[in-house]
């Protein structure tokens, strides 16, 4: 993918100048889009690449213009706007340059309308898997043999640095050329990129961090602070009534920040130059004033100072030992007021032997105390000498550094007396230096003139060869633009044609209206409305081939999904059904107008390439407004391995084709059922409407090791439906998960077992919640007694699968498989409320049952749809739902519990009754 980090001329006055963006080339719309960094989830605007042109200047050439450098370049925008761009290094220019002409020249040769519609043939992409990457076609570019040759052979080879690509997400940025990072033209965009990034950081990013000029470490502290620490609570519980208003100015708090001596900034060899330099001044001054009163008077005073100074240190000495001294005092009194203490109490009916056990074991308690006091001295000892040592080491440090420095400082002395002694060698050598020395010189000049020269010409030659293929590409897609320009003229005289002739159908059709007929003859109406109908749906033949090419191809027979867009056998259902993908192709056509979605996804997976992706707000918001169809497949894999984790961390390798090879040869109760209901999942998509198709035997293989692996389940109805819209965009293995996922995570128990337990518990959930978020539609419904739940059942027990149109239900399959079962509720909840003004106008109950049955597949907005069932039904807790889950499960067993007995009280009444015994249920029959 063509990303990487560009600097950007943008602002005005003494703010203008180069800034850093991350650029993203969006390949649906041909748009370069820029964000301020590769974390950022909304771009800061675009350059339109299609309509766009490039130069750039030689560095002589470069230097005349203000704010031009060696790597920058020009796009030249309709309108005469110019987005100057300026890449790291010149190799990174010529890539970009011709990254973004290959793509300029793809682009428009791609502009024809069956290619560039995205609904019938999507951006091919590595990323996607499963029965829908088999039918993604690739890019057919026309067949322009001379104008291929001649860009190949005007084509610069070169090749990417690591700030072009992917992996360049995770390269810290380039410098600013700018130290103002921050775009006032977009500020709001600025505001809502801080604000997303605030909300997905994680712990760590709301620590506050303090940063200080030096380093600080945490010091334990001493008995002496802990007793002071104590002390100065008491004061303060004291003095707490008597001085209200005053406040301690001392802190209790225990520990102490010392500053790290050997952590602090080593100096430079200038600073130690100079403050060695100022030490020499300020000690000369004193010599000299003291030169002049008199030398004795300082003599005297250092030795004074000197000995002073022994005698403190005599001082330190003997106070170290008188302390030593109370220490060993102290402990002779307290051993001879403790024998004190045994002679006169306890001696007293006490045995001599355990008296004298009782002597040895304080005799020994006093050693130990002994040694533990000489042990505590010696660690004493030992943590000084580190301290010692590391205030060495922080100097050796600082004295190698020095070093290091003056070393560097007398290599660039010796590099350069060097060349002063070649230079005389040479001069000294030749007898006629002297004289040829002005010749010598001029002959390097000239030289280095000449080389110059070289480099400029093949810089030149370079900048002619892009310039030509440029201005090659340009009238190249001049003569294809004002082709297609002519045809679409054509398209537009044709169709303009046929809207006269429809709209002259529909005014005779409605003065018709106005003014019937009555008779029993057949009117002009009807015929007219035969041949609307005829018109509407007749097939596309190839009977006349110069109006083919201007008939549109707005509707194509299998969406991208595989799914049949028109029915062939029953003709209302095929009108409506070719207007619905009219809507849908109207819906995708104004989505296109505004800023991708994808260009975002992209950024995210370039931003997370060089690590795992995890749950945050960003990546669900992204996901609730829809994958993009290349990203979808990587997107759904990374939920189902998210929530299956623990399963799959638990079994082992091959697991899958270990219980597909047991589920084919052993017997499996599961496996009639299974092959009954294969071509019966999806006869209207392509991969599942015929035994040979591939989609079969995949299903077969899902469905058959899921039966092995679940024998409480073995196989539902509805299964093969979940497993079928999975492997669309997963394979075999990652479909059984998403399976698994959906079964043993997602759903209650008992959701697809044979009673549908769990199904029935949730019906009555969502009956709670419409009284709770729709209640207009809840007492509308029974005040006419009819009983939704019948067509919901449905929707929760296969996920909207064959209920809602293709787009939608990928868009709910999204959050589904991200967010959970709650989604159901969301979207079912949705939308009866998208719907909700056109129910209550319905006012019996065969109506309205009527129109339930069909009202979800003529909802085709998924937009509106998906800011109704996150934003307007909020709050919704996923802790209220289970609640009255756990709620309705017991009156639901309860209500089993009866119908059971009432059974088994039937069958015993029929035992006992002769005219019953005859009677047999279905269910008997059949085992």
């Amino acid at each position: 993918k063509l990303c990487g980090y560009l600097q950007k001329l943008s602002g005005k006055g003494p703010l203008r100048g180069f800034r850093t963006r991350w650029f993203v080339f969006d390949p649906r719309r041909c748009y370069l889009y820029y964000f301020k960094g590769p974390q950022e989830p909304l771009p800061l605007g675009h350059i339109d690449i299609a309509s766009a042109s490039f130069s750039y200047h030689q560095p002589e050439a470069a230097a005349a213009a203000p704010g031009d450098e060696p790597a920058a370049f020009e796009v030249h925008g309709p309108g005469g706007a110019v987005a100057v761009l300026k890449a790291a290094t010149r190799q990174d220019m010529t890539y970009w340059l011709q990254e973004l002409q290959q793509k300029r020249w793809e682009y428009c040769n791609n502009l024809d309308a069956a290619k560039r519609d995205s609904r019938t043939s999507p951006t091919p992409s590595d990323f996607s898997r499963g029965l829908v990457a088999k039918d993604n076609p690739g890019t057919i570019l026309s067949q322009n043999a001379s104008a291929e040759r001649a860009r190949n052979i005007l084509a610069v080879e070169t090749s990417p640095t690591d700030l072009v690509g992917e992996q360049a997400a995770s390269q810290p940025a380039p410098g600013q050329a700018s130290a103002i990072n921050f775009s006032l033209k977009q500020w709001s965009t600025e505001l809502k990129n801080s604000m997303s990034s605030l909300r997905k950081g994680n712990n760590e990013n709301r620590k506050s961090v303090f940063y200080t000029s030096e380093e600080w470490e945490l010091l334990d502290p001493t008995p002496k602070d802990l007793e002071d620490s104590m002390a100065l609570e008491e004061k303060r519980k004291h003095l707490a009534e008597g001085s209200k208003g005053r406040r301690l100015t001392s802190s209790a708090f225990l520990f102490d920040l010392g500053r790290i001596p050997h952590k602090a900034r080593r100096p430079l060899l200038k600073d130690v130059m100079g403050s060695s330099k100022s030490r020499a001044g300020s000690d000369s001054s004193p010599t000299e004033w003291c030169s002049g009163n008199g030398s004795k008077l300082v003599s005297e005073l250092q030795l004074k100072y000197q000995s002073q100074q022994e005698e403190l240190e005599k001082l330190k000495k003997d106070l170290l030992s008188q302390k030593e001294l109370v220490r060993l005092l102290q402990q002779t009194v307290r051993s001879s007021q403790y024998d004190k203490y045994f002679a006169s109490r306890l001696c007293e009916g006490v045995p001599k032997d355990k008296l004298e056990l009782l002597h040895q074991k304080d005799d020994q308690i006093l050693g130990l105390n002994n040694q533990l006091e000489k042990l505590n001295l010696e660690k004493d000892s030992l943590q000084q000498e580190v301290k010692n040592l590391k205030c060495k080491v922080g100097e050796l440090n600082e004295q190698l550094g020095m070093l290091m420095e003056t070393i560097q400082a007398k290599d660039e002395v010796i590099m350069k007396l060097s060349r002063q002694l070649s230079e005389c060698e040479d001069s000294s050598s030749s007898p006629s230096g002297a004289v040829n020395s002005p010749t010598a010189t001029c002959a390097n000049k000239d030289l280095q003139e000449l080389d110059r020269l070289k480099d400029n010409l093949q810089g030149y030659k370079t900048q002619n060869k892009f310039l030509n293929k440029e201005i090659l590409e340009l009238s190249a897609l001049r003569r294809n633009a004002e082709a297609r320009e002519r045809e679409w003229q054509a398209k537009y005289t044709s169709l303009e044609a046929k809207l006269c002739q429809i709209e002259s159908k529909y005014l005779i059709l409605l003065q018709e209206m106005k003014t019937p007929v009555c008779s029993e003859e057949q009117s002009p109406a009807r015929e007219v409305i035969t041949q609307l109908l005829e018109d509407a749906l007749k097939a596309e033949t190839s009977e006349q081939p110069e109006q083919a090419f201007f008939k549109p191809h707005l509707v194509s027979e299998y969406d991208i999904y595989g799914f049949q867009t028109v029915p062939e056998d029953d003709e209302e259902e095929k009108l409506v059904a070719k207007s619905r993908a009219l809507d849908l192709r109207s819906l995708s056509l104004s989505e296109n107008r505004e800023i991708s979605a994808g260009v975002k996804w992209e950024n995210y997976l370039a931003s997370t390439m060089n690590r795992e992706m995890m749950r945050c707000v960003e990546l669900k918001n992204l996901i609730r407004s829809g994958i993009p169809h290349e990203h979808r497949s990587k997107i759904w894999k990374w939920c189902v391995n998210l929530h299956v984790k623990k399963f799959k961390d638990s079994t082992v390798p091959g697991y899958f084709q270990t219980l597909l090879q047991n589920a084919l040869e052993k017997q499996n109760p599961a496996s009639k059922q299974i092959e009954l209901d294969l071509l019966r999942t999806l006869p209207n998509n392509k991969h599942y409407s015929s035994p040979t198709s591939e989609g079969i035997q995949k299903l077969r293989n899902v469905l058959l090791a899921f039966s092995w692996r679940n024998p409480d389940i073995g196989y539902c109805q509805g299964l093969n439906r979940l497993v079928a819209i999975a492997l669309l965009y997963l394979e075999q293995e990652d479909a059984f998960w998403c399976l698994v996922t959906i079964v043993e995570v997602f759903m209650p128990r008992d959701y697809y077992t044979k009673t549908l337990l769990g199904s029935q518990v949730d019906q009555r959930v969502f009956k709670d919640l419409m009284s709770e978020k729709l209640p207009r539609l809840h007492a509308h419904f029974e005040q006419y007694k009819v009983d939704y739940t019948l067509i919901t059942f449905n929707w929760f027990l296969v996920v909207f699968v064959d209920s809602v149109v293709s787009d939608i239900l990928f868009k709910i399959w999204d959050s589904f498989l991200y967010e959970g079962p709650k989604v159901i509720f969301r979207f079912a909840l949705a939308l009866f409320k998208y719907q909700e003004e056109e129910i209550l106008k319905l006012q019996d109950s065969m109506s309205i049952f009527k129109y339930l049955r069909y009202f979800t597949r003529n909802i085709l907005d998924a937009r509106k749809l998906t800011a109704i069932a996150f934003g307007d039904l909020n709050p919704f807790p996923l802790r209220q739902i289970r609640n009255r889950r756990t709620y309705h499960l017991e009156k639901v067993r309860l209500e089993l519990t009866e119908l059971e007995a009432i059974r088994e009280d039937f069958l015993r009444e029929r035992e006992t009754c002769v005219e019953k015994r005859d009677l047999i249920s279905d269910d008997e029959e059949d085992s």
